[in-house]
């Protein structure tokens, strides 16, 4: 039986919320399926259908759903659409705890009372929840009073709507209480582990040493519950007593209601509405000045800074800069400027009427609040040369713009253009691929010291004069022996190849193949050559 400290909680769980996230609006029955590390994070019902389970290697799907269409988890879009569903859910009370995108949990006690009991709360979160996600309620999403409890239902492989909608379960505990959520039951207060038996020990989480009590022959939750507390303690430690306390229908740890960031944006207003952007520029570094102070005040810094601007006729724009709490107020005005700046140049506002013209509204928002844990200073006066550092390139910047100065980061690839990016000074750079990855075709780490913006066009010859060619599995037609560069013929004294390159294969719209080849001229000149599709083309010069 459950203690007077487990409390009942209420649990809201969209199905497949990462599938419901990346395709927009309601998803349709085709097969689709999210993936993160190599493996099925998520898939539709039709590709459920078919086969395809969370956790399964995309090859393995694949095989099962040919026609299974990959997408790449997104997890600000999973929070973002999630949000209506928790404003909806905190209408009944301010504690709620969201677990994760696409699963909230709320405690009943209060809003049980208020509402009129657990199934009349289950009935009113269910409506309010299908209404913020656009869509009727889905029956038996709500669950009734159980009276017997239904067998365990495996989360990967019950059948759900194609269409994004909600499932509610309440129990005790928040873990029995999603278990109840997917399988959209009430379960009445004292009969969670009887509820929670019929479930395998993998549903208990990482915590519970599933493979070693299957070998036990304690294959369900209630098999492993029988067993005394003091036993489990001595056997499995800390971990296996938290299971085992799961298991039992006691809740560990209470819900944890997620907390409200302070709004420290700041603002400036326009009456009457000011027609030029320079004006703004002005405002900004004294908004920038109150924004660091608050933060300060706070003691919190952000990682991004947000810069929005609103119109006379209502039109409004914003974008997101990188922050890091190392812009002073100067160089954040100036950010305000250059995207101004990028604005007006894209044409953002200059088709708008000349009477409704105008900006009413400048604010600066701090996005990604953390605690400031101040900044310990070096020795021999290091971080006051990183200072004068970050100021020489804010003026710097002030003269060329933001991407006037840039600084180089290494990249993954195979060719020098793609191993080195020139990126921004102050802005973050997210490798797609590690540089000291597995790269088949890579060149060897002999850097060349001019690589061209854009392959200049050659021509490759043999001893006869005739072209030389390299076919699908790599063979060359003839030795290289001239190379006709710059409207000049080179005698070819050395070289080697090719390095043969086949990229993006399974994207017929960005696949390539390739080979590089390393030549030595007459006059000790090395170049890098390519050899894509028959066009010869100069990619690197060695000298």
């Amino acid at each position: 039986m459950p203690d007077d400290r487990t409390p009942r909680v209420l649990a809201v769980w969209c199905p497949d919320w990462p599938v419901a996230a990346v395709t927009g609006a309601a998803a349709s029955d085709a097969p689709i399926a999210v993936t993160e590390g190599g493996r099925v994070l998520a898939c539709s019902a039709g590709a459920r259908a078919a086969g395809v389970r969370q956790g399964q290697r995309l090859k393995l799907a694949q095989r099962l759903c040919p026609e299974l269409e990959l997408r790449d988890r997104d997890p600000e879009a999973e929070a973002r659409r999630f949000e209506p569903v928790v404003a909806a859910v905190e209408a009944f009370t301010p504690r709620v705890e969201v677990v994760r995108p696409g699963l909230c949990a709320i405690p009943v006690k209060g809003p049980g009372r208020y509402f009129g009991g657990e199934e009349a709360l289950a009935a009113l979160v269910g409506a309010a929840v299908a209404d913020a996600l656009g869509r009727p309620p889905v029956p038996d999403a709500v669950p009734g009073a159980v009276l017997t409890v239904p067998g365990a239902v495996l989360p990967d492989t019950e059948e759900t709507p194609a269409t994004p909608h909600a499932r509610i379960g309440v129990a005790d505990g928040l873990f029995a209480a999603v278990l109840a959520a997917r399988a959209a039951v009430l379960v009445p207060p004292g009969r969670t582990a009887e509820f929670l038996a019929p479930y395998p020990v993998s549903a208990l989480g990482e915590e519970a040493p599933a493979e070693l009590l299957e070998r036990l022959g304690l294959s369900t939750v209630g098999a492993f519950a029988a067993l005394p507390p003091e036993s489990v303690a001595d056997r499995f430690g800390p971990s296996g007593t938290a299971a085992h306390r799961l298991a039992r229908g006691l809740q560990p740890r209470p819900l944890v209601p997620r907390e409200e960031e302070p709004d420290l944006a700041v603002e400036q207003r326009f009456d009457p509405p000011e027609a030029l952007a320079e004006p703004l520029v002005f405002v900004a570094r004294t908004l920038a000045e109150r924004l660091h102070q608050r933060l300060a005040g706070a003691g919190l810094t952000c990682r991004r800074v947000a810069v929005e601007v609103a119109c006379a006729d209502g039109r409004t724009a914003s974008r997101l800069w990188r922050h890091e709490g190392r812009l002073s107020a100067t160089a954040l005005a100036e950010r305000v400027r250059w995207q101004l700046q990028a604005w007006q140049g894209a044409g953002t506002f200059t088709d708008t009427p000349a009477t409704d013209a105008g900006f009413t509204l400048l604010r600066l928002a701090p996005d990604g609040l953390s605690p400031d844990q101040g900044r310990q200073l070096a020795l021999w006066g290091q971080a006051v040369a990183d200072d004068r550092v970050e100021r020489a390139v804010a003026r710097v910047q002030a003269v060329l713009g933001h991407a006037g100065l840039r600084r180089i980061e290494p990249a993954g690839g195979r060719g020098p253009e793609e191993q080195a990016v020139r990126v921004p000074w102050g802005e973050p750079y997210e490798r797609a691929a590690e540089a000291d990855a597995p790269w088949p075709g890579r060149l060897p780490d002999l850097w060349p010291a001019v690589v061209l913006r854009e392959p200049a066009p050659v021509r490759v010859l043999d001893e006869a004069g005739q072209a030389v060619t390299v076919d699908g599995r790599a063979g060359v037609s003839g030795r290289p022996a001239r190379v006709l560069v710059g409207g000049r013929e080179e005698r070819v004294t050395g070289w080697t190849g090719p390095w043969p390159a086949v990229e993006r294969w399974w994207d017929q719209s960005l696949a390539r193949r390739r080979a590089r080849f390393q030549v030595v001229l007459d006059g000790g000149r090395a170049l890098l050559l390519t050899v894509e599709g028959g066009a010869w083309h100069l990619e690197a010069d060695y000298d």
